[in-house]
């Protein structure tokens, strides 16, 4: 019986990779997990409840994990899945400026980055699986048979992201967005918990200059040269 197909994309903060991972899911009927959706509602829940992640023991981080329960549940209307926390609809609020702020930090704790993982191993994957983040080629599924490092120039990829918080409302300035970005891949690739690194099996995608469907077009043409579709 063949393994599961596993397809692993790691990269930079806002190359694109839950849109590709989301379309490349649609397209092959498989199940797609958001692991940056899953820190971020982690980040927010310590938010909300005003817990200070630089000073919590190693138990009280277990503990408080323990209080969190994560699901993703598929929105027709939107035909895209949304991130619920214990239960919520948070996917607008942990796209919001206090998350972002925080995430980098949050994630770099080695108790929520195990828990995580293994809440991320456990996914059902038999009809297939596609997951994105930082270390999903490296830690969680070494062994995936396709893995992919998006990448883009620093200055596109504020645009990008400085586009989709305006679209969605929020006010803020390229020049946050910018400096957010710079923070996040510093946090990223000088954590010791999993660092953002190409796994040395990766093929890279550099979407500076390509539009979603390009892409789309350029993995699903991999795959089939790899005879994986």
């Amino acid at each position: 019986m063949n393994e599961p197909i596993i397809i692993a994309i790691d990269g930079y903060s806002s190359c694109g990779k839950s849109t590709i991972a989301k379309a490349l899911a649609n397209r092959l009927n498989f199940a797609y997990v958001d692991t940056g959706a899953m820190y971020r509602a982690v980040s927010l829940y310590f938010l909300r409840e005003k817990l200070n992640w630089e000073i919590l023991s190693v138990k009280e981080i277990e503990n408080t994990l323990d209080q969190i329960a994560i699901t993703f549940v598929y929105n027709e209307s939107k035909n895209s899945s949304e991130t619920y926390l214990n239960g919520e609809n948070v996917e607008d609020e942990i796209r919001g400026k206090k998350v972002s702020q925080a995430v980098s930090e949050v994630s770099q704790i080695k108790a929520i980055r195990s828990r995580m993982v293994g809440l991320q191993q456990s996914v059902d994957n038999r009809s297939g699986l596609i997951m994105d983040g930082r270390d999903i080629g490296t830690k969680v599924f070494p062994k995936a048979q396709l893995k992919l490092f998006m990448d883009a120039d620093p200055k596109i990829r504020a645009q990008r992201r400085f586009n989709e918080l305006k679209a969605t409302g929020k006010e803020i300035t390229l020049e946050e967005v910018e400096e957010n970005l710079e923070s996040r891949d510093y946090n990223d690739t000088n954590r010791k918990e999993n660092p953002l690194r190409q796994a040395e099996d990766a093929i890279v995608l550099d979407n500076s200059n390509l539009d979603q469907e390009e892409q789309l077009i350029w993995v699903l043409k991999l795959l089939k040269e790899k005879g994986l579709i």
